[in-house]
């Protein structure tokens, strides 16, 4: 069941993605960011970006060297479908060992609505449609890791954790919270099996018969394992703590050494997001209540949270690993950036195995408060929700016309951008940059030189060769203001750029 369900997203994700990209709803931020960077690792260069700024090395950005692996396919296949392909790979495999755990724990039928409530969610879905992203490595990492974590193979689940420290920066507090959590699963074990606690141990307390079963249902561990050396009960405790350790390192030696020493600007560029780290700052009680404060409003953030626990229906809530999305959340709450609380934002992809892992604990766990009758009405609510949102979030495109076809506006720009020679320098706006990145060098048209950046009063120090300008581009604000680049078109014109073409609003010019 685990491979039919991930074979399944697996082509779902491949045709939302394709045909997405081929309306041109991808864009240069970022699905062109990251091609560049495929593209110069692919040709054993470092990851200079033009897209981000004149010789920009994109590990100063983000940490993300493991996109290092998808080079090879990138030399093969040089295209920005490539990537797409593989986020689209990356994303179903962690339906498999959810539907496979769900499956041989709790039965058949819950590992289907596990499997397809995952692949179908509204996070996995938003992730995979809109452009490509790093993040699409942790998803089935993470997944693999919180099932290893709910079978209580601690080895196992640290293996899968550790290669987070390559994805992105700020993963390394998700590693450090699954090593607190093997710590206090650890500790835990120990403690029920001490010889206090469980029978069969040589050190024991007299206890009636009736006792001693009881005391044995208690322990984690067969009664074997009483008799093995505390070292061996104590290792996952050592390997949690190591593995916490591990992670909350990796995220400050990255954070604090490696970004900035790759850095153009010799910072981190995200600090600025922080609310905190203003109320640190002036040391107010007045600042530092009103970061507190900030974590819960607006009301879109509550939105959000509404939003990850309702595919479970509410009982994932009740399973510690569920803790486990407190480090993303928490960054993402205390941010300044809007977009890190939209329920549309591609870091939620990485919440939703863990998420699911909840539920799948729960229901195989605590037979309590979830019995047969209401674990059916639990499965059923999950599915319903699914459903739902698969009609709202791009799944939907699979079976609207209008997303199997290109618009005239499409076509148009594909028919010019043909006109620019391969291994060209470009300057693009920021929807046609990915049609381009694979066979030019492209920046942004609203790059330009001069005392403010916001206001560019001259022509980039390289200037590019062509220009091309969609004046229905919808991404009016960032990374390129229409204002901006309305000055960068006058001013290509002011210094010799002649046009070559104007149609359907996209302005092609060349430089004499």
């Amino acid at each position: 069941m685990g491979w039919t369900v991930t074979a399944v997203f697996f082509v779902l994700y491949t045709v939302v993605s394709v045909l997405r990209n081929d309306r041109m709803l991808n864009a240069g931020y970022d699905l062109g960011i990251f091609e560049q960077a495929i593209r110069a690792y692919a040709h054993g260069r470092a990851p200079i970006v033009e897209l981000k700024g004149p010789g920009f090395h994109l590990l100063g950005d983000h940490f993300h060297p493991i996109l290092v692996l998808i080079a090879p396919f990138y030399r093969l296949f040089p295209s920005a479908v490539t990537l797409l392909v593989v986020q689209a790979a990356l994303m179903a495999l962690a339906c498999f060992p959810l539907t496979r755990w769900a499956h041989r724990a709790v039965g058949p039928v819950t590992g289907l609505v596990v499997g397809c409530g995952l692949g179908a969610s509204w996070g996995l879905v938003a992730g995979v449609a809109k452009d490509f992203h790093e993040i699409c490595f942790a998803v089935p990492l993470l997944a693999f890791s919180v099932t290893a974590l709910g079978q209580r193979r601690w080895r196992a689940a640290a293996a899968w954790a550790l290669p987070l420290l390559f994805v992105k920066e700020d993963l390394g507090l998700t590693l450090a919270a699954i090593g607190g959590y093997i710590a206090w699963q650890g500790l835990r074990e120990w403690r029920h099996n001490s010889p206090e606690r469980c029978p069969g141990s040589r050190e024991r307390r007299p206890q009636s018969k009736d006792r001693r079963q009881q005391s044995k249902d208690r322990c984690h561990e067969p009664e074997d394992r009483a008799h093995h050396p505390a070292e061996r009960r104590r290792f996952p405790v050592l390997l949690g703590v190591a593995v916490a350790f591990l992670g909350v390192a990796g995220t400050a030696v990255e954070i604090l050494v490696l970004l900035p020493a790759m850095n153009p600007r010799g910072g981190f560029d995200y600090w600025h997001q922080m609310p905190g780290e203003a109320a640190s700052s002036s040391g107010s009680f007045a600042a530092l209540a009103a970061a507190g404060l900030h974590v819960f409003w607006p009301p879109m953030k509550w939105l959000l949270l509404f939003m990850l626990a309702a595919p479970t229906a509410f009982f994932g809530l009740r399973s510690p690993l569920t803790l486990l999305c407190v480090p993303t959340l928490a960054w993402r709450l205390l941010a300044g950036n809007e977009h890190y609380w939209q329920p549309n934002f591609h870091y939620n992809a990485i919440l939703m195995p863990l998420i699911f892992a909840g539920l799948i604990d729960v229901l195989h766990r605590r037979p309590d408060i979830v019995p047969p009758p209401r674990r059916r009405k639990v499965l059923a609510f999950s599915a319903a929700f699914t459903a739902v949102t698969a009609a709202v979030y791009p799944l939907h495109d699979l079976v609207l016309p209008s997303a199997w076809r290109a618009s005239a506006h499409v076509r148009t720009a594909e028919r010019l951008l043909k006109r620019i020679p391969d291994g060209d320098t470009v300057a693009s706006s920021n929807r046609l940059a990915p049609m381009l990145t694979g066979r030019t060098t492209v920046s942004l048209v609203c790059f330009g030189t001069g005392p403010d950046p916001a206001a560019p009063t001259a022509l980039p120090a390289h200037p590019p060769r062509w220009v091309v300008s969609d004046r229905h581009d919808p991404t009016v604000k960032t990374p390129c203001p229409v204002e901006r680049t309305h000055r960068m078109m006058r001013l290509y014109r002011a210094h010799g750029y002649v046009q070559v073409a104007e149609e359907d609003g996209i302005t092609l010019l060349r430089r004499r």
